[in-house]
């Protein structure tokens, strides 16, 4: 029987991967840097809030959803976006056992 690479990682080594995954482009730090500074879910276009432009604003929006770090409601024409707190709260709680799993002695040589 031939595993499937994903198989080969834990389920929570694979969670992981897919919340880093969303955070490793500098716009949607950005976009969840924004959102969590506004307090509230924005309706609209986003991307007058930030340097780019509004189809790649959409697309990075849309890895964000994917990985469940924010929320999309759509309201007639217009699609409100929030951040989840239950993933936000959930990714923090794996990077710090993530950080903590892979934590050296500062004494340590190569």
């Amino acid at each position: 029987m031939v595993l499937a690479k994903n198989e080969l990682f834990d389920k929570q080594e694979q969670q992981c991967a897919t919340l880093f995954k969303a955070l490793a482009h500098p716009a949607r730090i950005q976009i969840l840097k924004f959102l969590a500074e506004t307090q509230t879910c924005i309706s609209g276009d986003i991307s007058k809030e930030l340097p780019l432009g509004r189809t790649t604003v959409n697309q990075h929006l849309k890895e964000l959803k994917n990985a469940g770090l924010i929320q999309g409601h759509v309201t007639g024409a217009k699609t409100n976006y929030c951040l989840n707190p239950a993933k936000v709260k959930e990714l923090k709680n794996m990077a710090e056992y993530f950080f903590e799993s892979i934590d050296i002695d500062e004494r340590m040589v190569c």
